[in-house]
């Protein structure tokens, strides 16, 4: 899901309670501690947590030990990030303009 989505999942209303962590969204609906989704007056349901959680009291387990909702997507997600680049084009490339060197620089 994307931020604007988890938004919606601010626990108000009747709403589900959604928090997002590195990536991981948890539904926090049944938590006693996140009443209409405000977590004790400090945090609201519906964002990621995850810088605030860094300070927060507890370790990350807490929040872990609730359902998994969903992944949250990266605003600006490269898709093409992960793909692996072959050095083979370049490394061809410069031995074809060193040999080229070669030959005019005589």
């Amino acid at each position: 899901m994307t931020s604007q989505d988890l938004a919606t999942y601010d626990g108000r209303d009747g709403r589900p309670a959604y928090v997002a962590v590195s990536g991981s969204v948890y539904d926090l609906s049944d938590s006693s501690r996140w009443v209409e989704g405000n977590h004790e007056g400090v945090h609201q349901a519906g964002q990621d947590l995850t810088e605030a959680l860094k300070s927060a009291p507890h370790i990350r387990a807490v929040i872990e030990r609730f359902p998994l909702a969903g992944t949250l997507e990266e605003p600006n997600a490269n898709p093409h990030a992960n793909k692996k680049i072959s050095m083979w084009p370049i490394l061809i490339a410069v031995f074809v303009l060193l040999g080229l060197m070669a030959i005019f620089l005589r």
